[in-house]
């Protein structure tokens, strides 16, 4: 389903959680019983991979994460399976990104939430700090990951959740979310310098579909997706025509693949262009709506963005050594 077919009622349901999402994230849960806070840790299942990641990090050795989406996965279009319904039906957490990202499974989560504590974690973020879209009528776009700063806000609602259910680890879990969202801050720094070392008149970041708008909105760059906000929404052959004379009429010479939407779109305009006579380069592959493998540096969020600003700097004229922020991206990723 398209985001702009979405029934009125789901509409509804959807705009009441919004509103809601405050008032519930300051109530607390349910604490667990003392005899579970004491044997085990917290078991928290997160959709997707960034959002589990911030969990580890805040949670430490009191939480075992479980992530349903792994590398390459798409989350727009991500069902849960019955291993995941399980997953989520028996945890003591369950962490989503919601805004929409994961379309296919909302309604199920919605109804989860009547039940145990699960939190909509990027709907914590203020109304004025998110981007509308055309094509998203009645929707924020829900990518607010590509932008460490307000990744950082994400953290904080994480930190709290935690908090909610079990309290007893509660200095520990600030202590933990001050550590990582100091790396943020680092990471955030890293990004506005080397990207801003790229010549004005070439900060145009043309991607399969439109997953960077607040990367774009941080860094003063022009973002074009082939695709809208979710990868439903499908490129027609005028969609592709169009991106080629604007390739060839701005004379860009970079275009990115993502690592979890097909190439295909990317690599047509790349021919398209050829046609014409204007040599156009993939400038290399990004993480939009997934992390790397797990184990990678890649495969942390502060891992996943760097890799996003280092090779973005790097295939439009800017100044980045090939290693990253911290000298650990794989060799020519």
């Amino acid at each position: 389903m398209h985001a702009t077919d979405t029934p009125a009622p789901r509409r509804r349901t959807l705009l009441g959680a919004l509103a809601g999402l405050a008032a519930a994230l300051a109530l607390p849960f349910a604490p667990l019983p003392a005899s579970a806070e004491a044997s085990e840790p917290l078991d928290v299942v997160a959709t997707t991979g960034m959002i589990a990641d911030a969990a580890r990090a805040v949670g430490g050795d009191a939480v075992e994460v479980r992530a349903l989406m792994g590398p390459g996965v798409d989350p727009h279009a991500y069902r849960q399976t019955r291993t995941d319904i399980a997953a989520l039906a028996g945890a003591d957490l369950v962490l989503w990104n919601g805004l929409y990202l994961e379309a296919q499974m909302e309604e199920f989560l919605l109804d989860l939430a009547e039940r145990q504590p699960v939190v909509a974690v990027a709907e914590a973020l203020p109304e004025n700090l998110l981007i509308g879209h055309d094509d998203y009528e009645g929707r924020y776009d829900p990518h607010v990951w590509m932008n460490p700063n307000l990744w950082s806000r994400v953290v904080i609602a994480v930190r709290d959740a935690l908090v909610a259910v079990a309290p007893e680890h509660e200095a520990a879990f600030r202590a933990n979310a001050e550590a990582h969202l100091a790396e943020l801050t680092e990471l955030s720094s890293y990004a506005t310098r080397v990207l801003g070392s790229v010549p004005a008149d070439s900060r145009v970041l043309l991607s399969a579909h439109d997953a960077f708008n607040y990367f774009g909105s941080a860094y003063g760059y022009e973002v074009i997706g082939i695709q809208g906000i979710s990868t439903e929404s499908e490129a027609g052959l005028q969609r592709i025509a169009e991106l080629v004379d604007l390739l060839v009429t701005r004379d860009i010479r970079a275009v990115f693949v993502e690592s979890s939407v097909s190439d295909r779109n990317i690599r047509a305009l790349v021919e398209g262009a050829a046609a014409r006579g204007h040599a156009v380069e993939i400038g290399g592959e990004l993480f939009s709506d997934a992390m790397g493998e797990p184990g990678t540096y890649e495969g942390t969020y502060i891992g996943m963005i760097d890799h996003n600003t280092t090779t973005i700097a790097r295939a439009l004229g800017g100044e980045a050594t090939e290693r990253g922020m911290r000298g650990r991206l794989a060799a020519g990723s």
